[in-house]
């Protein structure tokens, strides 16, 4: 048996020879004096070595632990080398598995489920606070603390909110990676509860003052006919802003008055019917005189192939005099809703027209002419109801 001392003393002599331990092990020395630990071992009869390591690299102690463990492999017919060689090759694909590698993938899959607007605010979030730090690292080295760092960092320049989204998508990423057999588990996990979540301004409704001081204010705004049209339609139609502002002429219908807006664009990613009052489709007949010739109803007349950008409805109402926040373009569907539910409409019916998710999510099919006739008569009473409030 060798000794520690009997290794570290072993001296080159001009050739190699070995310092046998027991039951396999040996160090060799080398003409020059570099020393290696080998194991010797038979399978099917046939002498092979197993090279464990270089010493003083591996120790006299950590040369046996190798070469135990490699003689429990030889007593089931393996070769301890070919053990090795596939855990190498398994730590390299481990290696080219990334973070950024997983959340791309994810992102691809994700495409045709979500709209084009989150799906591009979840890349940029990734690409902008996430991949800088841990998109080059192997998935399954991605620790809670590495992500903690990043959520932290956020939140110390003001996006709680968006630190809270991160979370969220990179335990998708995580869950993902796992179902797809790249990595245990998903670190994220535990950093629920880790961001304070910022107080949430709702969406207000406003009163019958309210729309009659709006209404008046909009009957002196200076600006483009087109940005006075289109805050109009939104009180008329209460679809989301966005909706709006990338509506096409293809989607409409004047002589039905009827308004379909694609799959696409919806956030349920479901078609969704908008009938249209007399009130809007006047609206949309003057500006079909004005864009109709093009793509968009709402050009961007800085880049006449985009469409009107997000935040001309608000920066409008701020030239309208109302302060930055008072009321934003989304305020208009709290409007609706609890106008019509004080006149009594349906809440089914208001919930249609408001293109919300079904609460039932089992219900096979969703109709997009659903209940159609009762919402093409609650449009035009909405749109009666808000003409009169110009009325002391």
């Amino acid at each position: 048996m060798l000794t520690d001392l009997k290794v570290r003393q072993a001296k080159a002599t001009g050739k190699t020879y070995k310092l046998t331990d027991g039951n396999g092990l040996y160090l060799e020395v080398m003409p020059m004096g570099a020393k290696h630990w080998r194991y010797r071992y038979r399978i099917s009869k046939k002498e092979n070595r197993f090279a464990i390591g270089n010493y003083p690299e591996v120790s006299l102690q950590d040369a046996r632990i190798a070469r135990d463990n490699a003689r429990e492999l030889v007593k089931k017919g393996i070769h301890p080398a070919h053990v090795r060689q596939q855990k190498r090759a398994a730590k390299q694909t481990d290696n080219a598995v990334t973070f950024r590698l997983v959340a791309q993938e994810w992102l691809d899959r994700k495409r045709e489920h979500w709209t084009p607007y989150y799906h591009k605010q979840a890349s940029q979030c990734l690409e902008q606070n996430a991949y800088p730090h841990i998109g080059k690292l192997p998935i399954r080295e991605v620790k809670s603390a590495d992500l903690l760092n990043i959520m932290k960092t956020m939140e110390a320049r003001g996006a709680e909110t968006y630190a809270l989204h991160l979370r969220q998508w990179c335990s998708s990423i995580f869950r993902y990676a796992v179902v797809t057999l790249r990595t245990e588990g998903d670190p994220a996990a535990a950093l629920k509860g880790a961001i304070i979540r910022p107080k949430v301004n709702h969406c207000r409704a406003m009163d019958r003052a309210d729309i009659r001081d709006f209404l008046h204010r909009l009957e002196g705004y200076g600006g483009n006919l087109t940005t006075v049209i289109i805050l109009r339609l939104l009180m008329y139609l209460f679809v989301r802003t966005v909706e709006l502002r990338k509506a096409r002429w293809e989607e409409f219908d004047l002589g039905s008055a009827g308004w379909m807006i694609p799959a696409e664009r919806m956030k349920m990613r479901r078609a969704h019917l908008v009938p249209l009052s007399t009130q809007a489709v006047e609206l949309l007949t003057v500006l079909q005189g004005i864009t109709g010739a093009g793509v968009w109803l709402f050009p961007n007349f800085r880049r006449p192939t985009d469409c009107m950008s997000a935040t001309t409805v608000n920066r409008a109402l701020e030239h309208m005099g109302y302060p930055s926040g008072v009321w934003t373009g989304h305020d208009f569907r709290a409007t609706a809703s609890t106008r019509l539910h004080e006149n009594g409409f349906s809440s089914v019916v208001i919930e249609r027209q408001l293109a919300h998710v079904e609460g039932n999510k089992s219900k096979a099919a969703y109709n997009h002419a659903e209940y159609l006739a009762e919402r093409r008569s609650m449009m035009q009473a909405w749109a009666d109801w808000i003409d009169a409030t110009k009325l002391p």
